[in-house]
C-alpha cells in the first residue's frame, strides 16, 4: 500500500457533448482545463454503453454491451497519466427503462446523450499509471 497527498485544486463543471464518447468527452474537458490528476463524478443519460468486467485470474476485461438508452445513474472515477497522456479511469452504474441496474468498468463506446461531468483538480506531482506485474493492470506508480 502506498498514499500520497494532495491539495484540492479548481473544480471544473461540463455539458458533455451529444453523441460524443463517455470517455474521450471526460478527457478533452481535462485536456482543455490542464487538469493532469483529478477526480471525477458524473451524471446523466447514455444511448448505449460498453462496460466490462476485470477477470482476475486471466488478467483481462470481458466487456459487455448495452444496446439500449440508459440513465447514468453515477460515474465515479478519477484522471491521471498513462504513457504521458491523460487517462481517464471510471466505473459505471446505468439503468434501463424496467429500473434494473447494470454496473462495471467503463470501456470506450458509451455514446452520450446527455450528461454533466465534475472534475475537481487534485494539485501535487501528477499520479502516473504503469503495468503491475501482480494484478496485470496499469495502476499508480510510485505510491
Amino acid at each position: 500500500m502506498g498514499a500520497r497527498e494532495f491539495t484540492r485544486g479548481r473544480r471544473v463543471v461540463a455539458r458533455l457533448a451529444h453523441g460524443g464518447d463517455l470517455l474521450e468527452e471526460i478527457a478533452a474537458v481535462a485536456e482543455e482545463h490542464g487538469m493532469r490528476t483529478a477526480e471525477l463524478r458524473a451524471i446523466g443519460a447514455l444511448q448505449a454503453a460498453r462496460l466490462a468486467f476485470y477477470d482476475q485470474s486471466a488478467h483481462e476485461y470481458g466487456e459487455f454491451a448495452v444496446d439500449a438508452p440508459v440513465e447514468l445513474i453515477g460515474l465515479l472515477g478519477n484522471v491521471s497519466l498513462k504513457d504521458g497522456a491523460i487517462f481517464v479511469h471510471a466505473h459505471a452504474t446505468l439503468a434501463g427503462h424496467d429500473g434494473a441496474c447494470v454496473a462495471g468498468h467503463v470501456a470506450p463506446g458509451c455514446v452520450v446523450f446527455a450528461g454533466e461531468l465534475v472534475l475537481q483538480e487534485l494539485v501535487g506531482e501528477p499520479l502516473e499509471r504503469e503495468f503491475d506485474e501482480v494484478t496485470g493492470l496499469a495502476l499508480w506508480r510510485d505510491l
